[in-house]
C-alpha cells in the first residue's frame, strides 16, 4: 500500500474567496498569492492519486488563525472522508492555543478524523516552544492517539514564499514538553533529523517522524541514504505536498536514492501504516462486521 501523508485539500468556497479571506489571514494570503500555489478539492485529489498509484491520502485543510475557518475546513474533510473512506484519511486543522481546541479535537475525532495538521507555528500564530500554548493540544492528541504534523523549514539556504523562522531549538522544546506525543515534522524537519546522531536527541525524539514533502525543491537524493546511515529511515513518511507537487514528481529522486525495495516499501507506506495503526483499523473493521453478522 502506498500512502501520501501530506496532501492539502481546499473547499471551493475557500479557494473562491481566497482574496477576501487573505485580508484577515496574512499567512494564507502569502501562500495563496504565490504563482506556484494550487488548490485541490477532494475529488481532484482522489482522481490524481488513482492516476499515479497512491492508495490512500492523508488530507487536511489549511490551518487558519481563525478557529471558525478551521472548523469549516474540518467539516469539509469529515464529509469527504465519509464519501471516500478507502481513499482518504482525514486530519483536522486547529489553533493550538485557542480555548475551543479541545472541543474541536473531540468533535472531529468522533467524526472519524485521525490526526492534526499541518500546523503553522509562525503563521497561525502560536508559540510552539511555550508549553502553555501547546499543552491542551498535546493532552488531547495523546488521549485520542492522534499524530500532529508541524510545518518546518531548513534554517539555511534560499528564501521561498512561506519559509518561516521557526527555529530547531523551538521544535526541540516542543518535543521535550510532550515526549509521548507523536509528531510528524514536515519537509525533513528542516534538517533537525541529523541531530538524532546525538544520543540524547535520539532518545528524546523517539516519537518524532519526518516527511519528505517538497524535498525535490530542496535536497538531492543522497538525503535518503543519510537518513539510513543515521538510523531514522524507519521514521520517514512519504508526503507529496499535493497539489503543489504530484507524487509522480518524486519518482526520479527516490529511484536514484539507493534505497532497497524493502526500504522503499516502508517509506511509501509501511511506516505510515504503523504510525496510523491501519492494521489495527482493519482488524477493528473485521470485528465490527463479524459482530453485526
Amino acid at each position: 500500500m502506498k500512502i501520501d501523508m501530506h496532501v492539502h485539500v481546499t473547499p471551493k468556497e475557500i479557494s473562491q474567496s481566497a482574496l477576501k479571506i487573505g485580508e484577515k489571514e496574512p499567512y494564507f494570503d502569502l501562500l495563496s498569492r504565490t504563482p506556484k500555489n494550487k488548490f485541490a478539492t477532494a475529488e481532484e485529489i482522489v482522481e490524481e492519486m488513482k492516476k499515479v498509484g497512491i492508495d490512500r491520502s492523508v488530507i487536511f485543510g489549511f490551518s487558519f488563525s481563525d478557529m471558525g475557518l478551521c472548523q469549516y475546513v474540518n467539516d469539509y474533510v469529515i464529509e469527504k472522508v465519509k464519501v471516500y473512506p478507502n481513499e482518504l484519511i482525514g486530519f483536522m486543522s486547529v489553533v493550538p492555543n485557542h480555548p475551543n481546541t479541545p472541543y474541536e479535537i473531540e468533535r472531529c475525532y468522533k467524526q472519524g478524523l485521525r490526526g492534526i495538521g499541518e500546523l503553522f507555528p509562525a503563521g497561525q500564530p502560536f508559540e510552539i516552544s511555550q508549553i502553555n500554548d501547546t499543552a491542551a493540544l498535546a493532552e488531547c492528541c495523546q488521549y485520542y492517539n492522534l499524530p500532529v504534523i508541524v510545518h518546518m523549514n531548513e534554517p539555511v539556504g534560499h528564501y521561498y514564499t512561506g519559509k518561516t523562522n521557526t527555529t530547531l531549538k523551538e521544535i526541540e522544546c516542543f518535543v521535550e514538553h510532550h515526549p509521548e506525543l507523536k509528531i510528524i515534522l514536515a519537509h525533513f524537519g528542516g534538517g533537525i533529523f541529523m541531530y538524532e546522531m546525538m544520543k540524547e536527541v535520539k532518545e528524546r525524539f523517539k516519537n518524532v517522524y519526518y516527511d519528505n514533502a517538497a524535498s525535490i525543491f530542496l535536497y538531492n537524493e543522497s538525503i535518503y541514504r543519510v537518513m539510513r546511515e543515521i538510523g531514522v529511515l524507519d521514521k520517514l513518511l512519504f508526503g507529496s505536498d499535493y497539489p503543489l507537487l504530484s507524487p509522480s514528481r518524486y519518482k526520479k529522486s527516490i529511484g536514484g536514492s539507493g534505497l532497497t525495495e524493502d526500504e522503499k516499501a516502508k517509506f511509501y507506506g509501511g511506516n505510515a501504516i504503523k504510525l496510523l495503526n491501519l492494521d489495527g483499523q482493519k482488524l477493528d473493521d473485521s470485528l465490527n462486521k463479524a459482530i453485526h453478522l
